[in-house]
């Protein structure tokens, strides 16, 4: 019988891959932290959505994604050699296909113009929580110290860009929103809409 657990870890330690370990609280530990409760998440979306579904094939292609990215993070610096792209390596490919899939998803339906206010169905709920997540999985990358040649940081970025997409997309025609004209002090609020007209919080790019 494999046990869960290995006792390797109790004076505060953990492994990396190809050898070598960090303390449990370090950058890369930190971070894969981060990406796999956003993992989890993209998981609850998923058991919203119906088996075999596009939502379904998507969630599932995604999460097998963050277990690349997860690999390369917690990959020593002298090991970095040893991975392989596409299976435990960022590659500028997976980036370009998340920028295909925001193209594609955001042909299919009018972006709202406005603040969206989350929580319109299950679906779109758990997008919006994943969505927060990988922000705060990208802020902690970051503040780490970004590899250099390394794909995850805008792998994150662009993440996050697609669950946005993804919940306006699962929310249909209902989606409600808050107008900034009726906020207080709209006109030079923070939270004026985004360059890119998908209407989140200044900062979210």
């Amino acid at each position: 019988m494999v046990k869960i657990y290995t006792r390797k870890g109790d004076d505060g330690t953990t492994g990396l891959l190809y050898g070598g370990r960090v303390p449990k609280d370090s950058a890369a530990i930190s971070v894969n932290g981060e990406v796999d409760e956003a993992q989890a998440v993209l998981g609850l979306a998923r058991a919203e959505a119906a088996t075999g579904s596009e939502l379904d094939e998507l969630l599932l292609d995604l999460e097998r994604d963050l277990w690349v990215l997860m690999a390369e993070v917690a990959t020593a610096p002298e090991n970095r050699h040893k991975l392989t792209a596409g299976a435990s390596l960022v590659t500028p490919e997976m980036v370009t296909a998340l920028e295909v899939r925001i193209d594609t998803l955001n042909e299919r339906f009018e972006m709202p113009k406005e603040f969206v206010m989350p929580g319109q169905n299950r679906v779109s709920a758990a997008l919006d929580v994943a969505r927060t997540v990988v922000r705060r999985a990208e802020r902690r990358y970051t503040a780490a110290g970004v590899a250099p040649g390394s794909y995850v940081g805008p792998y994150l970025n662009r993440l996050s860009d697609l669950l946005w997409t993804m919940a306006r997309w699962q929310e249909g025609e209902h989606v409600a929103a808050r107008s900034l004209g009726h906020a207080p002090g709209a006109s030079d609020s923070p939270g004026a809409p985004h360059p890119s007209g998908d209407a989140r919080p200044a900062g979210a790019s």
